[in-house]
């Protein structure tokens, strides 16, 4: 197939949609497929041969974070001209309410159009902005997929209608074989706790962890709390919130994906501090990938991907000494965590690359044969309704 598949956001600053993108396109290329990638990109920014930048973005405030936005006459230029060299068989969208190049590839587009939805809001000022303008779009969307069963239910919620719930993918295998690298591994008296994330946006819950320190270091003295990701604000935030115990944390900065795999297979715990806005929780799954133990708030998305407490610890969302207790409990009882380790190497395979773009490339397929049979409107609710029901029959199974 000739795939065609547009992200809102921009590789300046890459995060989740952004590498959701690029290993699901990497993946369909591996499997024989042609696809090109439309994405806001500064023209100094390094970008994969596969992506098409449209421009440079505006950072915009979204959900507790910043993203960068492309939108306009320019920007709607060129996701025209885009899509008349493209002639795509299928052209997937992700996040077609941001007003972005996803937006503005929907009302142009002329194929069958699939749609991913990401987000997970219990109200958003964003979408109901964006419904007017989008909703005479909405009938050329064939199918619709969302990446967890919260990104579902704000779709519902905001927009009407279903979709099939495709969960985000992992690469589980390069996880699984990192090698543990002894500068982050601990010991039963020194164990080592980390945290992953942007330092500055509150939601990533930094300042959840920093409050638990205190009850942490009085049971292990030695315990090392390793702070990986970027934000000179929070960074300074961090040391002044954890004065006379700010010896005990060190801040990596950024990681290259390699480091990243490594830290997570050395750790003796990962902690996920998240107070909202999650719709998914990817690094959880390379956590456990890696094979860390791993301890997070019980956020709605953070429960179903550690299977409800069965494949790591859960602790109330933004309370420090919860937080605490179950990092406690967690190094005081290493049998126990070992024993969700072990479910956990399971419980992850459902996320790996290979099963999900398995799910992805027969809504494609569907969606193509649904096309050749005509795209009438009655005939899209068919293929929901079917996409629906065969995601959770699989599921059951």
């Amino acid at each position: 197939m000739r795939i065609g598949i547009v992200c809102p956001y921009s590789f300046d600053a890459p995060g989740g949609v952004q590498f959701h993108i690029r290993d699901l396109a990497e993946e369909l290329m591996e499997r024989g497929h042609s696809v090109d990638v439309l994405a806001p990109a500064d023209e100094s920014t390094p970008v994969p041969d596969y992506v098409t930048s449209a421009g440079k973005a505006v950072p915009v405030r979204f959900n507790g974070s910043v993203a960068r936005l492309t939108f306009g006459p320019r920007a709607n230029a060129k996701v025209r001209r885009w899509l008349d060299a493209g002639q795509f068989d299928v052209l997937h969208l992700h996040e077609p309410m941001t007003p972005s190049l996803s937006m503005l590839a929907l009302w142009a587009a002329t194929c069958p159009v699939v749609c991913t939805f990401h987000t997970s809001l219990v109200r958003s000022r964003a979408l109901q902005f964006a419904n007017p303008l989008a909703r005479s779009s909405l009938e050329k969307i064939d199918a619709r997929i969302a990446v967890s069963e919260d990104a579902r239910r704000t779709l519902i919620d905001h927009l009407g209608g279903d979709a099939v719930v495709i969960p985000n993918g992992v690469y589980v295998e390069k996880f699984a074989d990192a090698k543990p690298a002894a500068r982050w591994q601990g010991t039963p008296e020194r164990p080592t706790v980390a945290f992953l994330g942007r330092l500055d946006e509150p939601r990533k819950g930094l300042p959840v962890l920093t409050g638990a320190v205190p009850t942490i270091l009085a049971r292990y003295p030695g315990a090392r709390i390793l702070v990986a990701g970027r934000g000179d604000a929070g960074h300074q935030q961090a040391l002044a919130d954890l004065g006379e115990n700010a010896s005990a944390v060190e801040f990596l900065g950024g990681l290259s994906d390699e480091d990243k795999r490594s830290m997570l297979a050395s750790v003796d715990l990962y902690v996920a501090p998240q107070t909202g806005g999650e719709s998914f929780g990817i690094v959880l799954v390379e956590a456990m990938s890696a094979g860390a133990g791993v301890v997070a708030s019980d956020l709605g998305a953070f429960r179903r991907v550690l299977d409800d407490g069965a494949a790591g610890g859960l602790f109330a969302t933004g309370d420090s000494e919860a937080l605490a207790t179950s990092v406690l409990d967690a190094l005081d009882h290493p049998e126990q965590t070992e024993e969700r380790r072990a479910g956990a190497t399971q419980f992850v395979q459902q996320f790996d690359w290979s099963s999900v773009t398995d799910r992805i490339v027969a809504v494609y397929e569907t969606v193509l044969a649904t096309s050749e049979a005509g795209r009438d409107v009655g005939s899209r609710r068919t293929l929901l309704s079917r996409l629906t029901q065969r995601a959770r029959i699989k599921d059951d199974a």
